[in-house]
């Protein structure tokens, strides 16, 4: 069995030629998007959209982006990454609707053996993650390989995602730990306790 279908499979492998050659060819599709002037939407929804293996209606990913290989991600409507949004996706990332990613998080699908005689004999893996619908993803965090986390979850800036996130919650931390769920009591507040204002929801009803 080559080491890209291994890898495929979820088994250890080796990044070889050919999973080399297959991440090149990406890395240029990447360099072409991170360097198109940030007006030429059109260019850069096209381009974005031959790198991500399957994307939904109305996504943005902000300049810079990198990934791996591309097509093993997943995003679905709605979808918007801000800056320097990193994904190693040596596996499959699904990433559901109407999805928020704040700066510099990291998606990592890939790891290697933690024994240093097996990880010197350059031998990897990686791991699918799963983020669900309507999720809130703050700023530098750190998602590793085999996570998932729920639909409507909340994930606190800075957090290392280690372990699954339920659905509903707010999480945070290092390592990322459910602090609350989320209630109906939430919607009336914007930021802690700074409630909304009744102009700021009568324009809401209006762009319904």
């Amino acid at each position: 069995m080559d080491n890209f279908t291994r890898k495929n499979n979820g088994q250890a492998y080796i990044a070889d030629e050919n999973c080399n050659k297959i991440m090149l060819e990406n890395r240029c599709k990447v360099f072409e998007f991170n360097n198109t002037n940030p007006r030429d939407t059109q260019k850069l929804d096209e381009i974005l959209r031959s790198i991500i293996g399957k994307a939904g209606k109305n996504i943005t990913i902000l300049q810079p982006f990198h990934c791996d290989y591309g097509k093993n991600i997943e995003v679905g409507d709605n979808f918007y990454a801000n800056y320097n949004f990193i994904v190693l996706d040596v596996a499959k990332v699904t990433i559901g609707n109407n999805v928020f990613v704040a700066p510099n998080v990291s998606v990592y699908t890939a790891g290697h053996p933690v024994h240093y005689e097996m990880r010197n004999t350059m031998l990897e893996y990686g791991i699918p993650i799963t983020i669900g619908d309507n999720c809130w993803i703050g700023g530098n965090v750190v998602i590793c390989p085999g996570v998932n986390i729920g639909e409507n979850t909340v994930i606190g800036a800075g957090s290392v995602v280690t372990k699954d996130i339920p659905p509903n919650v707010i999480a945070a931390g290092n390592p990322c730990r459910v602090i609350r769920e989320i209630t109906e009591e939430d919607k009336k507040y914007y930021y802690k306790k700074n409630k909304f204002d009744e102009e700021a929801l009568n324009e809401v009803e209006k762009s319904i």
